[in-house]
């Protein structure tokens, strides 16, 4: 699943793309005919992302929430869509006359108001791209038996975290993911806060996820680049048996909240 800084950068690209224009809106696949109706020839007034909610603005006061689950993909392309037939399950295509974007395979694509944008995000917790205030989201979890690890996959509590960053985030501040998070300092969930606001800002810049410190690069550790689906240079994520960057103990996974997770038992207690 696309994790936050993703759908924060998509949000951006449409932005820049669409933003301010009049917008073909359709569904070649059907199934958001309906919707499209709605808005197809409005002004598209830009983009905004909450965590992985991604809410798209048109004249009027009108979105089109996109949830990506699994395997959605919001493919944009800065030239005009190909004449004939739609290729693939397209659940809706923008289109001006130099630009398009094909939406396949969402978990939600929907019109909604204010209102029931405002109820969406109710339930999300703070943003660390956003520059939400993270006070609550940090007192809930100092305040919870729940294993760290699971809490900062809980979009409630911090929204736009996944797999990824929660482990990776992590590992850099020593904490093991089983730990309740009511043992974890206060300080120590500030600056797990702090060091995800500035890697997810990275991974809007870059398309990338990469979190390793430059001591730890490939380049100056003399050894070869990460080779993975996911890209980016990690330290545990995916990285099961294989030596730590930092002290050599194999990386060690498990399970938590139907998750794989991903830490080292040297590096984090």
């Amino acid at each position: 699943m696309p994790e936050g800084h993703t759908i924060h950068r998509l949000a951006g690209l449409l932005s820049d793309v669409f933003g301010g224009r009049d917008v073909g809106v359709s569904s070649p696949q059907g199934r958001f005919a309906a919707g499209a109706a709605v808005v197809t020839g409005s002004r598209l007034e830009g983009a905004r992302a909450h965590g992985k909610h991604l809410f798209i603005g048109f004249a009027g006061r009108r979105w089109v929430h996109v949830h990506l689950g699994l395997y959605g993909k919001f493919d944009v392309v800065a030239a005009p869509a190909p004449d004939g037939p739609v290729r693939g399950e397209v659940r809706m295509r923008l289109a001006t006359a130099g630009a398009h974007a094909d939406l396949r395979g969402p978990t939600r694509c929907e019109v909604v108001g204010d209102a029931e944008k405002a109820a969406v995000e109710a339930r999300l917790g703070p943003d660390p791209l956003r520059g939400d205030d993270p006070a609550a989201a940090l007192a809930r979890i100092g305040r919870s038996r729940s294993p760290i690890g699971v809490l900062l996959m809980d979009q409630a509590v911090v929204a736009g975290v996944g797999n990824v960053y929660r482990a990776e985030s992590l590992f850099r501040a020593g904490v093991d993911p089983s730990r309740a998070g009511s043992s974890v300092p206060p300080s120590t969930l500030r600056e797990i806060w702090d060091d995800l606001a500035g890697l997810m800002r990275l991974g809007v810049k870059s398309g990338r996820i990469d979190t390793v410190r430059p001591e730890h690069e490939p380049e100056a550790m003399g050894r070869p680049p990460r080779v993975d689906d996911h890209g980016g240079e990690v330290y545990v994520y995916r990285r099961s048996g294989q030596p730590c960057l930092v002290c050599d103990t194999p990386v060690a996974a498990g399970r938590a909240a139907a998750r794989n997770l991903f830490w080292c038992p040297n590096c984090q207690h």
